[in-house]
């Protein structure tokens, strides 16, 4: 089998900081990323954590755990450590412009069964721009109004 990838940029129109923050909030994806059932934080040390996530699309059901390496405002790094896959790794980057913040997500995996590979990997690409779209939604829901960078950066 061969490693699905995909990578999304998409301008949020927030601050850095504050879409940084709704992506390292793993305990709250049950609430508002399409697939996420369950989450948890299983230990955390300053700025790295493990977690915990169940997902279920359909009649399929899995939990993995995964290394979360936070480097706030800039960057999210995540790294498999146990569950269905071969491989997985996702990185999101988040950049100032003028705009609010740029964000790009990397995403690669391979399972290590054949039957959820063809079917998860059939359905990948819609799915990730369905999960883009949902943090973006999240952070609506958090911080309303969209502002760009330069207005969050002004002092009050």
């Amino acid at each position: 089998m061969a490693l699905i990838a995909h990578r999304e940029t998409k301008l949020f129109p927030y601050a850095p900081a504050q879409v940084f923050d709704v992506v390292a909030d793993v305990q709250r994806y049950p609430e508002f990323l399409p697939w996420c059932v369950g989450a948890r934080v299983t230990s955390r040390d300053r700025d790295v954590f493990d977690a915990e996530v169940l997902v279920g699309f359909r009649f399929v059901r899995e939990r993995y755990s995964s290394r979360v390496k936070l480097a706030r405002p800039d960057a999210i790094d995540v790294t498999y450590t146990s569950g269905p896959f071969r491989h997985l790794v996702n990185n999101w980057r988040f950049k100032a412009v003028p705009e609010g913040c740029q964000v790009d997500f990397f995403i690669e995996f391979e399972f290590r069964s054949p039957m959820l590979q063809r079917l998860i990997g059939a359905l990948f690409h819609e799915a990730v721009r369905k999960m883009v779209a949902a943090f973006e939604s999240r952070a609506r829901q958090l911080y309303g109004a969209p502002v760009t960078a330069a207005a969050a950066a002004k002092p009050a």
